[in-house]
């Protein structure tokens, strides 16, 4: 059986660990003023990654909050992936060289599948592909914009072209507590045939439970935010209850 592991979320801006709903950048919590210090607590309670989301960079189209995702790539012992203003090569080769396990592309891999696939080809499985969807299709911006794509679609593109991992979202869950859309997320992986995070909606360790439940579809982690900054989900407990087989 396939481990599955829970990715505790950091979202950045301004420095801070904050959560927004449903992405909205005016209905934001501010949940810690240090990075690091969050991601320790999460470290310690063995979490053997942190999701790390530059809410500033996805706005600005180019990473903002940098600084604070390589500081806990390099200073912890723990693997790191990083979401938000990743738009370039060049972005993807720092983030890589200064000791990110994983870059996601989301916005880039639906206006710019080209240089999505070069990724692909260059980076392999340190390329994580974030399909963020509404109702089905792909949204791009921040959430700002639904594209014409659906997320099964351009997910089946991309693994063609050699993505092994994929971080799926259903907005309409997110922040929300109200349950991941497990068919969703299992229905990506079967069409894909790859390995799918889970993100958005969980609300508690029956939702991480349930999710682990379908490892052998696919299912290889969920990212938990807003359940563990309101203690619906405590880190320690969840990783012990779904083990890693």
């Amino acid at each position: 059986m396939s481990t599955f592991d829970i990715y505790p979320a950091i979202d950045l801006r301004d420095g801070k660990c904050v959560r927004l709903i449903q992405g909205d950048y005016n209905k934001e919590t501010v949940y810690g003023d240090s990075p690091i210090d969050m991601a320790r607590q999460f470290v310690d309670a063995g979490a053997r990654w942190i999701h790390m989301v530059d809410l500033d960079g996805a706005k600005e189209k180019k990473p903002v909050n940098d600084s604070h995702v390589i500081q806990v790539a390099q200073q912890l012992d723990v693997k790191v992936q990083v979401g938000g203003g990743i738009r370039t090569k060049e972005t993807v080769q720092y983030y890589l060289e200064q000791g990110v396990d994983r870059v996601i592309l989301g916005s880039v891999a639906v206006q710019n599948p080209d240089f999505a696939k070069e990724m692909l080809a260059t980076y392999k499985e340190k390329i994580a592909i974030g399909l963020d969807a509404r109702d089905g299709y792909v949204a791009v911006n921040g959430w700002l914009e639904t594209s014409e794509q659906t997320a099964v679609a351009l997910g089946k593109e991309m693994a063609k072209h050699g993505a092994e991992t994929f971080i799926f979202t259903d907005i309409a869950t997110d922040g929300m507590l109200s349950g991941p859309n497990i068919d969703a997320t299992v229905t990506l992986a079967k069409e894909t045939g790859t390995e799918v995070i889970a993100s958005g909606g969980v609300s508690n360790i029956e939702d991480i439970e349930k999710l682990s439940q379908h490892r052998t579809d696919g299912i290889i982690g969920a990212i938990v935010g807003k359940a563990i900054y309101t203690g619906k989900v405590d880190v320690k407990e969840a990783i012990q209850k779904v083990g890693r087989s």
